[in-house]
């Protein structure tokens, strides 16, 4: 019954996406049939079922049934749901745009976003939110969901925050009108070197190209000639955007990606003539984190020898969603087509053995140390492909890197761990600077100074150990703070960086901890980028 249930229903999708895309099949008079069939298995529930029956839970409860039984990226949107879920790859939503922790129960601004109403108004880093329309917001144990949904609102409307600041007696009172408030996908840009830039995308929205030209521009101007693109944990997003980041790097009329399904005719992307950056070395740093677009853009510039992919083998998505609409505002991501690289290879992962298991792979990566050596990683020769150069690239499973950079865990520790999860880093780099803010601005004016010359002192850790004790959780074993003394002080430098500067600044520090960054320079410093690009796999 659940199968013909579920069968059914799945008709009434295709339904529904029929009179949505002209492309799909015409209904048959058997699927019509499944279509009247479930309705009227609805109408007999309703009128002879001995207890009140929620119709709307019913149907939702039973597409999640039928989609499950579908590929892992098939997904069901209720209706509440659908803005929340495009406003990340629109590039916006609308509040008073600040970003902010929860510090002490209380709601603390990290920094006001660049260009948004708070900013506008003078909202501070370091502002405490204690009233919301009057409603005391401090102290009650409140989550982030209930900051968003207070904060949050359509265009043009007005809410009012009452906010602590270091130095004053009294709460100041701001009327914000909300605005929309751009979701930037671009966390980092800066020059590594005098001629090396890096830039790291998030993910693949419907502004980041501009983003990324933007970007770009800035570097050139600083001297730019070699380029790291960080994809890591980059799990992906529009489909065209992809495209047209990686038509940046090729030469027009390249292949970029093409896709084909059992009822969507093969449609290829080619590159343009408008790609700013065609000339200088590229090389995209990639993990298991990066997904989708990230290896549309990954799989084009390996495939023409465009760059080298340096890291580890990336997720494993080659499916393509569209969404269709539902009556009633709700939304199914359905796949309707998989994609291929230049030289034809599919790069989706199996997920014959359901969604658990797919899912579960890259646990199964770990244990079984693919993570840590390439040797663990065996492709079978039907999955062998060749670029231009005749470098062996390999399909089946996510995209491979030219160079392997295994997981680090030799600064890893439990301590670490703990200080992390218990947020005992964000919280005492807060409590610092809502006391010293003022005399750090001063002394470090620019990210570079900061960089070179602020030093955690054996004051400050000593400070920051003590704080953490503090919390019964954390218990350090014998040698853990010394394991992890390197990586304890550049993350806190790193948190320090992008509450003084922005998210630029952290990674400008933080990645003196990214193996794979530093294997990229090495290959842009060492002169071997060409060898590496020509070098034909045995």
């Amino acid at each position: 019954m659940k199968k013909t249930l579920n069968k059914i229903l799945f008709f009434s999708l295709l339904m529904v996406a029929s009179s949505l895309n002209t492309n799909a099949q015409v209904i048959s008079p058997e699927q019509e049939a499944g279509v009247q069939k479930f309705n009227t298995l609805l109408s007999i529930v309703n009128f002879a079922y001995v207890d009140t029956v929620n119709n709307d839970a019913m149907v939702d409860d039973a597409i999640v049934s039928v989609l499950k039984n579908l590929d892992p990226h098939s997904v069901y949107i209720p209706k509440d749901e659908v803005k929340k879920m495009n406003e990340p790859l629109e590039g916006n939503f609308e509040g008073i745009g600040i970003q902010f922790n929860i510090l002490n129960d209380t709601i603390t601004v990290v920094s006001p976003i660049s260009g948004g109403p708070s900013e506008k108004l003078g909202i501070q880093s370091g502002d405490k939110i204690i009233n919301i329309e009057k409603e005391l917001v401090a102290g009650i144990e409140i989550s982030n969901s209930g900051v968003a949904d207070r904060l949050r609102g359509k265009k043009g409307t007005i809410v009012n925050v009452e906010i602590k600041r270091g130095g004053e007696k009294k709460l100041i009172s701001y009327d914000i009108e909300r605005d929309k408030i751009p979701i930037f996908s671009i966390d980092a840009a800066y020059m590594a070197t005098t001629s090396i830039g890096y830039i790291k995308v998030n993910r693949f929205a419907r502004n980041t190209t501009e983003e990324f030209e933007e970007a770009l521009a800035k570097l050139k101007a600083k001297g730019l000639e070699d380029l790291i693109l960080d994809l890591r944990g980059n799990g992906g997003g529009y489909l065209n955007t992809a495209f047209t980041l990686a038509d940046e790097f090729l030469a027009d009329n390249k292949m970029i990606v093409y896709t084909e399904g059992k009822k969507q005719p093969k449609e290829e992307y080619k590159a343009s003539a408008r790609g700013k950056f065609e000339k200088g070395n590229v090389i995209v740093l990639i993990d298991e984190g990066s997904a989708s677009a990230s290896e549309i853009v990954s799989g084009a510039i390996q495939d023409w020898d465009r760059g080298l992919i340096i890291g580890r083998r990336s997720f494993g998505k080659g499916l393509v969603q569209k969404p269709f609409s539902l009556p009633d505002g709700s939304a199914v991501r359905l796949t309707t087509a998989k994609y291929y690289t230049p030289t034809g290879r599919s790069i989706q992962k199996p997920y014959d053995e359901g969604k658990d298991a797919y899912y579960k792979d890259i646990v199964d990566r770990y244990e079984h140390g693919e993570l840590f050596s390439a040797d663990s990683i065996n492709f079978p020769d039907s999955l062998k492909y060749f670029t231009p150069n005749k470098r062996i690239v390999y399909g089946g499973g996510g995209i491979m890197p030219d160079l392997f950079v295994p997981i680090d865990t030799s600064l890893s520790s439990n301590f670490n761990s703990s200080l992390i999860r218990t947020g005992t880093y964000n919280t005492f780099v807060l409590n610092y600077l809502d006391k010293h803010r003022k005399k750090i601005a001063n002394q470090f004016k620019t990210i570079e100074s900061f960089k070179n010359g602020f030093e955690i002192s054996d004051e400050f850790i000593a400070d920051f150990y003590e704080f953490a004790k503090k919390n019964k959780s954390i218990e350090p074993q014998e040698g853990e703070i010394k394991r992890s003394e390197k990586l304890i002080y550049i993350q806190l430098k790193a948190l320090m960086a992008r509450n003084l500067f922005d998210v630029s600044a952290y990674f400008e520090i933080i990645n003196e901890l990214n193996e794979s960054y530093i294997e990229a320079l090495k290959v842009l410093e060492g002169k071997n980028y060409t060898g590496l690009l020509q070098q034909v796999s045995e």
